[in-house]
């Protein structure tokens, strides 16, 4: 079982569409979280699985059995999940998820509590602005439950050739980087893109156009960006970290996706 907060039966009321949102409540509701997850990242997005994920058709790590699930959910079937860490599931691990791409030090022991985002996916069966914003209002309604003060997570870019992903990469370098206070770097071990490197012309527009929807719904909320980039090979993805400071977003956002 996750360790659920207080609202776990209310997150978000069912909309016109049938959309239900709620944290998972049983084995057998991660498992489904997780088969989704499969469908999406192993199959439909060419990441790798390990032999064992094969098995099982199911996507999953030590994370699973500490962190919150908030599941979307049609006819009392689970049609789309994020997965949310907060500070005592990361201690159960031993880091944050993202600790393993980038050094989250700027931001993650600060006063107040953090949550990492992560694991967003939807069935392709719903996946709509109605199945996505009903995840976005649980989320809301799950960050006011537990007093968040920071959000941060792997926003991902399809593909793992920094030369083609140069514009968008410069683009979020010259418009969105964070402050120093949240500036998580990518770590050096790690096969990385130095953002100093990047000489690339971007066009805003063409750009904007071609970023994941939930990146740029980050953006939009105020989401700003770690210093470089990380190669996902597993996942087929060049991941950046986005940081979101609640108290800048708190009015916006939870009128938007509360009200």
């Amino acid at each position: 079982m996750t360790h659920q907060s207080t609202a776990v039966h209310a997150l978000a009321p069912a909309s016109g569409d049938g959309v239900e949102v709620r944290l998972a409540e049983s084995r057998a509701e991660i498992a489904a979280a997780q088969r989704i997850r499969y469908r999406v990242f192993y199959e439909e997005m060419g990441a790798r699985p390990s032999a064992a994920m094969r098995a099982l058709e199911l996507d999953f790590d030590d994370y699973d059995q500490v962190c919150d699930h908030l599941l979307a959910l049609v006819d009392g079937e689970v049609v789309g999940t994020y997965r949310l860490i907060r500070r005592h599931a990361a201690a159960q691990v031993g880091r944050f998820y993202s600790a393993g791409e980038f050094d989250l030090s700027p931001f993650a022991d600060s006063p107040g509590e953090v949550l990492e985002l992560g694991r967003s996916c939807v069935d392709a069966r719903c996946r709509h602005r109605g199945t996505l914003q009903m995840l976005w209002q649980g989320l809301a309604a799950y960050m006011v439950d537990n007093d968040i003060k920071t959000l941060f997570g792997c926003g991902s870019l399809p593909g793992t050739d920094p030369a083609i992903l140069a514009p968008q990469l410069a683009y979020l370098r010259d418009n969105h980087l964070a402050p120093p206070e949240l500036r998580g770097r990518a770590l050096p071990h790690r096969d990385r893109v130095d953002f100093a490197t990047i000489d690339s012309e971007w066009e805003a527009r063409r750009v904007l156009a071609s970023l994941p929807p939930l990146l740029k719904g980050y953006l939009r909320l105020g989401g700003v960006i770690g210093d470089g980039a990380v190669i996902d090979h597993q996942f087929n993805t060049t991941d950046v970290l986005v940081v979101v400071n609640t108290a800048d977003i708190a009015g916006r956002y939870v009128k938007r996706f509360t009200v």
